[in-house]
């Protein structure tokens, strides 16, 4: 018996060191392998390629969640074509906020030929989601400029921070607005959750649209989140919002913008 206590001994020493990798850690243990500060990056190149441009085409998806498989398809779709100067994903790349489905979507999008950035949706601040999104994309809110139109992207989830926090950030909003005022004279505003939708805070629903529409040339708004296709003039000013289905429907938005204006398609792949 003491031989073989020796023995299993020797075998456990010797095999542990070799099984970091069986280890399963926590699904909200925030553990990040790959790249991380995603935004930030493609944002420099979205940035730097879109500089002098007077026409934009980007493609507007969202809500990937847990459709792997059909956000890769998307990805091989954008692919095919040559004339799509980025993405913009409008949140809720998780279902549970776990921290491997971030990085299982970051992975897949990263296939992409041309840079993108992630918006914050409701789902992926559950757990530990936001730091996760924090590490693997960056700031919830986030603003970039490209051909001379002003991308400001918002962190609207109130429902998920019990209005215990200032969202959407109005202090963000008007940094913004003053910030870079001599390279772009239009906007777009992007954000995951809509003014009058549930989770939204809807107290300051009116307060937020007449701040985003202090910036010059507001185009329109982005918004997700609600798994349809919808397009809105939701406080009857002439601001549209465009809501972005989920993958699960195989369909996307592109929209063009010239200096005369902006048309819109919707993509079915």
């Amino acid at each position: 018996m003491n031989s073989f206590c020796k023995l299993a001994s020797v075998f456990l020493c010797c095999t542990l060191p070799c099984s970091c990798d069986l280890i399963d850690y926590h699904p909200y243990d925030v553990r990040i392998d790959g790249e991380t500060g995603i935004n930030e990056k493609n944002i420099a190149l979205i940035e730097s390629q879109c500089q002098g441009k007077d026409t934009l085409r980007f493609a507007f998806m969202s809500d990937s969640q847990r459709w792997y498989d059909e956000t890769q398809d998307f990805v091989n779709d954008v692919n095919r074509r040559d004339d799509i100067d980025f993405v913009i994903h409008g949140g809720d790349l998780s279902d549970f906020g776990v921290t491997d489905e971030f990085l299982w979507q970051r992975n897949i999008l990263n296939g992409l030929k041309m840079p993108y950035v992630v918006l914050i949706g409701n789902h992926d601040c559950l757990g530990t989601g936001e730091e996760t999104f924090r590490t693997v994309f960056g700031d919830p809110n986030f603003a970039f400029i490209a051909g001379g139109v002003k991308f400001v992207c918002l962190n609207t989830n109130a429902i998920e921070y019990d209005y215990s926090r200032p969202i959407p950030d109005f202090n963000f909003i008007e940094d913004e607005m003053n910030t870079r005022t001599d390279e772009f004279d239009r906007t777009v505003v992007a954000m995951h959750i809509r003014p009058y939708c549930g989770e939204f805070n809807n107290n300051v629903a009116r307060v937020f649209q007449r701040y985003i529409n202090l910036y010059p040339s507001l185009q329109f708004c982005l918004a997700a989140h609600e798994h349809r296709l919808a397009e809105m003039d939701l406080f009857e000013d002439g601001v549209m919002y465009y809501l972005s289905d989920c993958m699960k429907h195989r369909n996307y938005y592109i929209f063009t913008l010239t200096p005369d204006g902006y048309e819109r398609e919707v993509v079915y792949f």
